[in-house]
């Protein structure tokens, strides 16, 4: 993530698994018709670059410049895109808030799960929208949680969303931003939005070991659980009941769960 929000989940592995596992195929289809041969791209929160790469690829001979405030996350990246041979991206650390780019240079702006973090998502897709050069495109997809759903729902998983609500909400951040993107494109001063939806899912055994992993032990291994605890939120053995809940539903043999993401396609004039 870039900007000077809090991002409430760390980076711990339960939440760098996650990360990881994003491809252009399964986060960022809608953008794909919007990109072109010898594009300039910049991919704002770039995380350890796995979507980055993949816009790189297809914008060849074009640049992509992945952007995010981690400096650890960019080194990471840096050497995914060693191990894929792909030369034709960047990696740097900075603030989506005040991006260090002229006006008006990259055909496409992307961000995938940033603005959700931020206390100010409209200035940054302001900002986002000021480096994008004119008939260009400002892009961005988020999770909206008040939206997913999961089958069964074991009583013990009840308070998951609720308590990671209250964690991201403290931190400044808004949890169902999907369903607010084009309010806030509209705000920042775009017209031309083109907003659409799209969701994960997951239902296979592995598919539910993998995501009661990352989002039941991120309750009680990642900042989210130190923070819940260190505001009241939630205790220890809350969490832990959390977490046990999360593998009561990833045991179940009809378990399945829906991410619902919202989409923004913005022309800048």
């Amino acid at each position: 993530m870039a900007g000077r929000g809090v991002y409430t989940h760390g980076h711990h592995q339960t939440v760098l698994s996650s990360h990881r596992w994003r491809t252009v195929e399964n986060s960022a289809a809608y953008l794909v018709d919007h990109l072109r041969s010898g594009a300039r791209v910049l991919d704002v929160g770039c995380g350890p670059g796995t979507i980055t790469v993949g816009l790189a690829e297809r914008a060849a001979p074009g640049h992509v410049t992945g952007l995010d405030a981690s400096e650890q996350v960019v080194k990471d990246a840096r050497r995914y895109a060693a191990e894929r041979g792909i030369g034709n991206v960047t990696f740097v650390t900075g603030d989506v808030y005040a991006l260090a780019f002229p006006d008006g240079v990259f055909d496409v702006v992307h961000a995938h799960q940033v603005l959700q973090h931020l206390d100010d998502p409209v200035r940054a897709l302001r900002e986002m929208r000021r480096v994008c050069r004119p008939g260009g495109v400002v892009a961005a997809r988020d999770a909206d949680f008040g939206a997913m759903a999961w089958y069964p729902e074991p009583p013990d998983m009840d308070a998951w969303l609720p308590v990671y609500s209250k964690v991201a909400r403290g931190n400044g951040g808004e949890p169902d931003a999907g369903r607010r993107l084009v309010s806030w494109a509209r705000q920042a001063g775009f017209t031309d939005i083109t907003a659409t939806s799209s969701s994960w899912c997951f239902s296979t055994p592995e598919e539910r070991r993998w995501w009661s992993e990352s989002w039941g032990g991120r309750m009680v291994r990642s900042s989210i659980a130190d923070t819940a605890v260190s505001r009241g939120h939630a205790t220890r053995d809350e969490l832990d009941r959390i977490y046990a809940g999360w593998r009561q539903w990833a045991a179940a043999d009809d378990g399945w769960f829906t991410v619902t993401h919202g989409e923004i396609v913005c022309r800048v004039p």
